[in-house]
């Protein structure tokens, strides 16, 4: 029996890990960079400044009628792509902006919705009115991402879009 609880903890505890990065949460970034999430993701991996094939220029804001955007909020990527995503928060609240599957991103909503946390990984940024941030990213693996923000309420009042990465 106890090595049947053992094998069941360990097990419980590899998940969590394993769930949490590295699109894992922090309690302070600002930005992208966190340390030790250079392994790379179904969406790709962190991407280098010096190998930037494109910046995409994103706004996140809200609109009058309670709407809270991307914009853009879809995007057509080719694989192998380094993109730089310079992030512009022009509305009134915090916003982020976090690239995953779409999978991954229900995880965290469902996570965020219990406690509210800042992401802190390469993928994702977190802004408050008025600021400005960047994500590198490489796209290593065709497919169809997404790009979120998790804060509760801004996902369904429409902040997300689709990463068509071909």
């Amino acid at each position: 029996m106890k090595n049947l609880l053992a094998a069941t903890f360990v097990t419980v505890i590899g998940s969590s890990i394993a769930m949490a990065g590295p699109s894992g949460h922090g309690d302070e970034s600002k930005g992208h960079g966190g340390g030790g999430h250079s392994d790379m993701m179904e969406t790709g991996m962190p991407g280098k400044a010096s190998q930037v094939n494109r910046m995409i220029m994103v706004t996140m804001s809200e609109t009058d009628d309670g709407e809270m955007i991307f914009t853009p909020s879809d995007f057509e990527i080719k694989k192998g792509e380094t993109i730089r995503f310079m992030v512009t928060n022009k509305g009134e609240l915090e916003h982020e902006f976090i690239l995953d599957t779409l999978e991954r991103n229900a995880m965290h909503k469902e996570a965020m919705a219990q406690q509210m946390e800042t992401h802190r990984s390469p993928n994702a940024i977190t802004l408050e009115p008025g600021e400005k941030g960047e994500i590198i990213w490489t796209f290593s693996n065709p497919g169809t991402f997404e790009v979120a923000c998790l804060i509760p309420g801004h996902y369904e009042s429409g902040m997300f879009g689709k990463v068509a990465v071909n």
